[in-house]
């Protein structure tokens, strides 16, 4: 396992970030070659986002590895979401741990601020990828027509490896914009500070 330290002189690291990102994304690429087709060809950039990358300090060679590893990790959520509602049991899981919405959301704040993306290294190269590569695994065997006492047990013990898996996708996402929830924590204790002491002074004026 690959393991990244974020450290507060991100600038530093940065490079080293994406070129391990770029190995790890190689990697992935040819394991899920078969659900990316013609899709892997990246989008047009608009001048406004390249303007914000650039303005971010980022490289020309960096934002194309931003752009591919974005364009893949949104392949990947698009088709873990229509792989989920094949099954009864992967859509409960969804909904239990809101699994698609989480990836969805991160990869937006992802998006908005790439360079915080080595912060979601784990959902992006391990989470991510694992939860499709299971969940296709248990789609396929949960269709075999006929099956053994083995093949439920298996059954059984994907859907709980899926669950956690996907538990781990929505954690991602919470500690990603932990820092904004308490931004606004901050914010609700100072408005409430800020009511009290307007309440006081009405209570002291009319007396």
């Amino acid at each position: 396992m690959i393991r990244v330290f974020w450290v507060n002189d991100s600038l530093d690291y940065f490079p080293l970030l994406f070129f391990i990102a770029g190995g790890i994304l190689i990697y992935y690429g040819l394991k899920s070659n078969s659900h990316r087709s013609n899709k892997s060809d990246l989008p047009a950039l608009s001048k406004k986002r390249e303007q914000e990358y650039i303005n971010a300090g980022m490289s020309n060679s960096e934002i194309e590895l931003f752009r591919q590893t974005m364009n893949q990790t949104k392949q990947q959520i698009e088709h873990l979401q229509a792989t989920m509602n094949k099954s009864g049991k992967l859509r409960a899981v969804d909904l239990r741990h809101d699994t698609i919405k989480a990836a969805k959301a991160l990869f937006k704040e992802i998006v908005s601020s790439p360079k915080r993306m080595p912060e979601a290294n784990h959902f992006l190269y391990t989470h991510l990828p694992n939860l499709v590569d299971l969940t296709d695994k248990f789609i396929e065997i949960n269709e075999h027509e006929v099956k053994s006492r083995e093949t439920y047990d298996k059954i059984e013990e994907s859907i709980q490896i899926i669950d956690q898996m996907a538990a781990l996708i929505t954690s991602d996402y919470q500690k990603f914009v932990a820092d904004d929830l308490d931004d606004l924590d901050v914010e609700i204790s100072i408005a409430k500070q800020s009511l009290k002491q307007d309440q006081d002074y009405k209570e002291h004026e009319a007396r």
